[in-house]
């Protein structure tokens, strides 16, 4: 034991061929405090592969160890693991989960702040009048026994009594919450002794502070210092000002955090999407309305650039439109592309030719100073009791965004984006412009140059030396492990059926051989199979299809439905087909154990929409990484394979488990790159994946698939008819 210590946090007998192998690597690597690149298939265990040496580390050097994903079952997989450490060795753990999540009455982060320091105020104030009260009253007894200098004492204490009294009427008008209130007056010794007993989720703290009238979210805060491991989501990592409160609040410096990564191919996306910057036009409109409102001499000056970018906007996305493109607007955001090669963005250009005053930047600079002062304003006010909400200053949002654009639309990884919308309820419509951020690097390289050390894992992280560049790592260790069940257990399968680009979806003759291999799948599947398409419209497409073809049950996923409801009724039936969208919650960090499907279909590759910001993804990277095809490597090809493994991973989760895994479309097979050239797929498969494909032709599938399941016995009777 005293040679791997970190076994000590091992919470099951033994560990999993190749995680005993993992966790003495991982140990050691940050041991030397360096980054590991961990890709692990299911079955490798690479929670506790990642945890357990992360915990020994952090207990050897006093660090904190951070676990955090983007995935909610995933949440719950590690309360679940935390929970089995703590009965072999004890640890103090957390889940924390953003304050809206976990309020008790339900105000934004601004309100909370004035909440918060308004409840502190009058707790303090009372405190200090009863030490005031139990001193005087102390003087007096000592002044009525003959003590002279008591009675002047006294007299000194009465008169900070009356100032106590009346700054408690000042603030009795103010806005206070009860709830904080009895975090900082009541004993909240049992409230912790509770929390640390076990691992407790949000949703616990949530109740059990509800129960005892406290806030939950502020004595999580309260007790999260000095802990040895946190749950969270990413965006209190990748969220620069989030970050800095989060490990404030931990009492820990970056270098004193072990930080692991869940499902960390998505923090590419979830770091882009952080370092993007949005206004949208009722913010200028609000912003115009609070100026017009306010009684100072700069408000003319805030107006007229803040008028002038409104003005351009509105513009832009209104000569965008063609015969009828108005009124096809729809309730999700719809891109106007502006940006150009030659010149600045037709925003920008718009902006520049509608601006008339005294300088861009001098008004600009009167909007900022404005803008703090009103909501230094309102922010009083609320303290006060003289509003019921705390009123967000839209001249301070809508002036800082118009700074930035003018100053970094040009900088390189940026792209300038306008987008409409229509309203449900008004049906207006209205857009926003966007700096959207195309090089994730510029969030995730700070974060890995401060913290100690960082797990990034996932099922699919190959190519390691594209994570690295893309995400600002340097020097990563990086290791992999395939999977650990029998591979007589399952077959995977490149079917070359016709490669299904866009331009061939609606071929008679394509959709009727994809049908029938898709059919061929489905009867010979004993039991339930997973279809995945590129797109929900796709998904659609074959379900109907398939309805009309098949007597399996036929399940169809589909926007705005509930995920869970679907898969609970598909899991519970034995013979169901379900269609999904690759690019839906399905594809990913949920599993399908046992009987609840055997067979995995890929129909398609599931390329995203490549739009003008894919575009301006590709140029990016190939502008940061020196290569005229890094693009579309970085940005489309290896993101859409990775999709593709996510979805091939939902089945086959244990050893004793047998299935196929099948992907529909030439383009993964091997002879498609002599003429199909970069959208051929295959060769963009990790080795051992790669080396597992067995191209097949779409009519000899049902026969392979009947001769695989017939081998293992699957059928419990005589197999359907080829």
């Amino acid at each position: 034991m005293s040679e791997t210590g970190y076994m000590r946090f091992f919470p099951y007998d033994r560990p999993y061929e190749n995680q005993r192998e993992a966790m003495d690597r991982i140990h050691n690597t940050l041991g030397r405090g360096q980054n590991v690149l961990f890709e692990g298939a299911c079955g490798t265990g690479k929670t506790l592969s990642s945890l357990v040496p992360a915990l020994e580390v952090a207990r050897e050097r006093d660090k904190t160890v951070v676990i955090t994903t983007n995935v909610h079952q995933q949440m719950r997989q590690f309360v679940a693991e935390a929970r089995a450490i703590t009965r072999e060795e004890q640890i103090r753990a957390v889940v924390f989960k953003g304050k809206s999540s976990m309020c008790h009455i339900d105000v934004g982060y601004e309100e909370c702040q004035a909440l918060r320091d308004n409840t502190r105020a009058v707790v303090d104030a009372e405190r200090d009048r009863e030490q005031l009260e139990r001193r005087q009253r102390e003087l007096l007894a000592e002044s009525q026994d003959g003590d002279g200098s008591a009675a002047d004492a006294r007299s000194a204490v009465m008169d900070e009594l009356e100032d106590i009294e009346e700054q408690l009427e000042d603030l009795e008008d103010q806005n206070v919450c009860e709830y904080y209130r009895n975090n900082l007056t009541e004993d909240t010794d049992d409230f912790f002794g509770w929390l640390f007993e076990d691992v407790r989720t949000p949703d616990e703290i949530y109740e059990r502070a509800e129960q005892q009238q406290f806030c939950g979210y502020e004595l999580l805060k309260e007790g999260i210092e000095g802990v040895d491991l946190v749950v969270c989501n990413y965006h209190h990592l990748l969220d620069a000002t989030i970050r800095e409160q989060f490990f404030r609040w931990l009492g820990r410096d970056p270098d004193d955090v072990i930080a692991v990564f869940d499902e960390a191919h998505n923090v590419e996306d979830a770091a882009r999407e952080h370092a993007t910057r949005t206004c949208s036009e009722r913010t200028f409109d609000s912003a115009l309305d609070e100026l017009a409102d306010a009684d100072d001499p700069r408000s003319e000056d805030a107006a007229n650039v803040l008028s002038a970018f409104h003005r351009a906007l509105v513009e832009t996305y209104e000569d965008s439109f063609g015969f009828g493109e108005r009124e096809g607007i729809g309730e999700s955001w719809e891109d106007v592309p502006i940006a150009n090669e030659d010149r600045k963005d037709d925003l920008t250009l718009e902006f520049l030719q509608r601006y008339s005053g005294r300088g861009i930047e001098d008004d600009l600079e009167a909007a900022m100073k404005l803008g703090q002062e009103l909501d230094e304003q309102y922010e009083e006010a609320y303290r006060e009791g003289e509003t019921a909400t705390r009123t967000e200053c839209q001249t301070l949002g809508a002036a800082a965004f118009v700074s930035a654009w003018m100053s970094e639309s040009s900088t390189q990884g940026l792209y300038p984006v306008v987008s409409v919308t229509r309203d449900a309820g008004t049906d207006e419509v209205y857009g926003r412009a966007e700096l959207y951020s195309c090089l994730p690097r510029q969030v995730t390289g700070q974060l890995f140059d401060e913290i100690y050390a960082t797990v990034l894992m996932s099922a699919t992280l190959q190519p390691f030396d594209v994570t690295e560049n893309v995400l600002g790592l340097e020097d990563a260790v990086t290791m992999a492990y395939g999977l650990q069940f029998p591979e007589e257990n399952r077959r995977t399968y490149a079917v070359e059926t016709p490669p299904l680009f866009s331009s061939d979806r609606d071929d008679p003759a394509v959709q009727e051989t994809v049908t029938e291999t898709i059919h061929d799948a489905v009867r010979m599947t004993p039991g339930n199979t997973l279809a995945f398409f590129p797109n929900y419209g796709e998904a659609g497409r074959y379900a109907d299809r398939l309805e009309r073809r098949s007597d399996r049950t036929v399940y169809l996923d589909e926007p705005g439905e509930s995920v869970e409801a679907l898969r609970t009724q598909f899991v519970a039936n034995d013979d169901a087909v379900l269609c999904t969208s690759l690019w839906g919650t399905l594809a990913e960090g949920v599993s399908f154990d046992g009987d609840d499907a055997n067979t995995v279909l890929v129909v398609g590759v599931p390329y995203p929409h490549l739009d003008d910001r894919a575009e301006a993804v590709q140029e990016a990277y190939d502008v940061a990484f020196d290569g005229t095809d890094t693009g579309w490597r970085y940005a489309v090809e290896i993101p859409t394979v990775r999709k593709t493994r996510q979805a091939l991973g939902r089945v086959i989760r244990s050893p004793e488990e047998v299935g196929v895994r099948a992907l529909l479309d030439r383009r993964y097979s091997r002879s498609a790159k002599s003429d199909l050239g970069k959208y051929s797929v295959n060769g963009t498969f990790p080795h051992e994946e790669r080396e597992e494909l067995i191209d097949i032709g779409p009519d000899k599938l049902k026969f392979a698939m009947r001769n695989f399941y017939g081998d293992h016995e699957a059928y419990g009777g005589e197999p359907p008819a080829p």
